[in-house]
């Protein structure tokens, strides 16, 4: 696979990670996803990393660079299904990932978006 899909949800952008990331397919998603921002003018994007179980530095200054872009770029970051391991990795690697947030899964990652977006929950919980 020589890119990863980008699924546009309303104003927000949908991108599942289903495949390991190798530094190749990581530096096209980050510019498939800058060109799919600006072309849809979207505030919001939600990265699914639930199938990933290694997250090397490299992915993960890729990730922290994706939310800095997109903030540019007036769209917030989420990233969600983060298993604990690739989370305990990325705090050894001593990345602290500015700018982006997380939620445990897709749900809960659009409701906070929809919430940054809109400033309200729409009554889901």
């Amino acid at each position: 696979m020589d890119r990863i899909p980008i699924l546009r949800m309303s104003e927000f952008l949908l991108v599942t990670i289903q495949v390991d990331m190798h530094d190749r397919l990581a530096m096209a998603l980050q510019e498939d996803l800058t060109d799919q921002i600006v072309r849809h003018r979207s505030h919001g994007v939600l990265i699914d990393i639930s199938t990933l179980e290694v997250v090397d530095s490299f992915i993960g200054r890729m990730i922290g660079n994706i939310a800095g872009m997109s903030r540019i770029l007036d769209a917030e970051t989420v990233v969600v299904g983060m298993r604990p391991a690739v989370a305990i990795t990325l705090v050894e690697l001593g990345l602290s990932l500015p700018g982006v947030r997380t939620a445990l899964d897709v749900d809960k990652g659009m409701q906070l978006l929809r919430t940054s977006l809109h400033g309200t929950s729409n009554g889901a919980s």
